[in-house]
């Protein structure tokens, strides 16, 4: 069969946000750019068309309106506290340096697309043994990730040099095409038409994404912390981020590091309406629900609570018989604090209707509650202890859970009620109160109460699964996003003059510049930054 033939000046494999901007940045200096994507057009921007939307900004005019005081010097120690990088990381530190010196022209960049964001910063990742966020630094887009795809999407289009960009979706890149040394082209297949095609280009970006939607890479490189991999991991990722073209560019002589750092959740369910397989929803867990192992008993000896450090509730989780956990709590708490971490099911802030979200927030998203209520087997509701413990067996087929230990895991928490507010005594309790003391959470967060109350009733169990999400090693990239080589016998290290990595796919930036933890809202940042080193690198060299 004759394979379609393409030529350009820049071939970007990938059209995430990494992708995108690298492409603005092209069409700037009038270069002329393919984007080979392998979704559906109207999947046009990759996983972060479906993110919450957090950003990551130091200093910034919100933070600076509710009387933050943020440092850089104050955001590189807090970046370096929670990364636990390792001694022999070199370029991770580099990039993480990088970046934290350069947020406010992140911000001035996305602002400039017209991306709005909403007044007041959430304080996400504060730490429990590792110091995090410092202060508040996530910054919602007004629009969620869809809009901030949106916005980016019209200043694309709207570019006066938008006719030298190419866009060929449902094509598959498959390997690299090497003549005298040289990378001189892509080779691939068009999945609509299950032809071959062939791009020829003088420079290639690889923005692919990371190697969390592949399952069995996720499994393949597990971290040693998190034990064995669980029997189910729910797919949170892209479903093209399958680690393909990092293979490809390891058997290149490229350099793949840290790809055992992952950025996992531990409150997926399966999503209701599934749209790839093994698709899984994650959601955002409420502080005064209680987290328990798959036996209905409180993890310790620190109860697990959201927000505090991610990876800390994956490693307790991994380290029960049964990898899955429980939450208990009541319709009251459900209504206040149960969310989702993502575009979807927060219509108010995704859709730019600021009554309906202010709703939400006041008297909670009763539209995910209801179709959880609905739609999910995982969230069972009951109208008493024994009758919870029941429904959580009747759904694991087994007799995990015992109307004693559950009652025992809630009395535990509960009990601190009949005691006088002035000696509670649980770590939850104070990772609440702590969590209220903030203005942007008071609101979102209930005052410490009793979990057992009829007038709170139904109680729910929601069966949580760990949920892959994000690469945090990948490709290794020079400050230039240039792909790094293997270093050779005297641990030298040269680039390849025209293969670059950005985005997740190059662990955002020199393949882990988050080292073991994320302060949560850099994600996108980082794929905006180290785009724009590699168009810049282009453009100049």
């Amino acid at each position: 069969m004759t394979e379609n033939k393409y030529c350009t000046d820049t071939v970007i494999i990938g059209g995430g946000i990494s992708g995108i901007t690298t492409a603005i940045e092209l069409l700037n200096a009038n270069k002329k750019v393919i984007i080979i994507e392998r979704d559906l057009e109207k999947n046009f921007g990759g996983l972060a068309k479906e993110s919450f939307g957090g950003m990551f900004f130091i200093n910034s005019p919100q933070q600076r309106f509710s009387n933050i005081k943020d440092t850089i010097d104050l955001a590189k120690k807090d970046w370096f506290s929670f990364a636990e990088f390792d001694t022999n990381e070199i370029w991770g530190k580099k990039w993480a340096n990088e970046f934290l010196e350069s947020t406010h022209k992140i911000y001035d960049w996305v602002r400039s697309k017209k991306v709005k964001f909403f007044p007041v910063v959430h304080w996400v990742e504060r730490g429990l043994e590792q110091t995090g966020n410092s202060a508040p630094r996530f910054h919602m887009v007004w629009g969620t990730g869809y809009g901030l795809i949106e916005a980016i999407m019209k200043d694309l289009i709207a570019h006066p040099n938008y006719q030298n960009l190419q866009v060929y979706f449902q094509h598959k890149a498959a390997d690299f095409i090497i003549e005298n040394n040289k990378i001189i082209g892509i080779n691939g297949l068009d999945e609509n038409t299950n032809k071959p095609f062939v791009c020829y280009a003088d420079n290639f970006v690889v923005a692919t994404g990371g190697i969390n939607g592949s399952m069995e890479k996720v499994r393949q490189h597990w971290h040693k912390d998190w034990h064995k991999p669980p029997k189910v991991i729910l797919n949170g990722s892209h479903q093209f981020s399958d680690g393909l073209i990092h293979d490809k560019v390891n058997q290149l002589g490229g350099n793949v590091t840290n790809l055992n750092l992952m950025w996992n959740y531990a409150a997926g369910i399966p999503h209701p309406y599934p749209k790839r397989d093994n698709h899984g929803l994650s959601l955002v867990p409420p502080k005064s629900a209680l987290w328990l192992n798959y036996k209905g008993e409180r993890m310790g000896p620190r109860p697990l609570v959201t927000s505090f450090d991610t990876r800390y509730l994956v490693t307790k989780i991994c380290e029960q018989k049964k990898q899955y956990s429980w939450q208990i709590l009541n319709k009251k708490i459900a209504y206040k604090e149960l969310g989702v971490s993502g575009s979807e099911f927060n219509e108010g802030i995704k859709n730019k209707k600021i009554f309906s979200f202010l709703y939400s927030v006041l008297k909670g998203n009763k539209h995910l509650i209801k179709t959880l209520e609905k739609d999910s087997p995982n969230y069972i509701t009951a109208n008493s202890i024994e009758e919870l413990a029941e429904k959580m067996n009747a759904l694991t087929g087994t007799n995990d859970v015992s109307t004693e230990a559950l009652q025992k895991s809630i009395d535990s928490y509960d009990n601190n009620f009949d005691r006088g507010k002035n000696i509670w005594n649980d770590e939850q309790i104070r990772l609440i109160n702590h969590t209220r003391e903030y203005k942007g959470d008071k609101k979102r967060t209930l005052k410490p109460q009793r979990l057992n109350q009829k007038k709170a009733y139904p109680l729910i169990a929601i069966r949580e699964f760990i949920l892959s999400r994000k690469s945090l090693g990948g490709i290794q990239t020079n400050l230039n996003s240039q792909v790094l080589k293997t270093p050779d016998n005297n641990n030298k290290q040269s680039a390849f003059d025209n293969l670059y990595a950005v985005g997740e796919a190059a662990g955002f930036g020199g393949g882990g510049s988050h080292g073991k933890r994320a302060l949560e809202g850099t994600f996108l940042a980082t794929c905006i930054f180290t785009a724009q080193k590699a168009a810049n690198h282009i453009v100049n060299k």
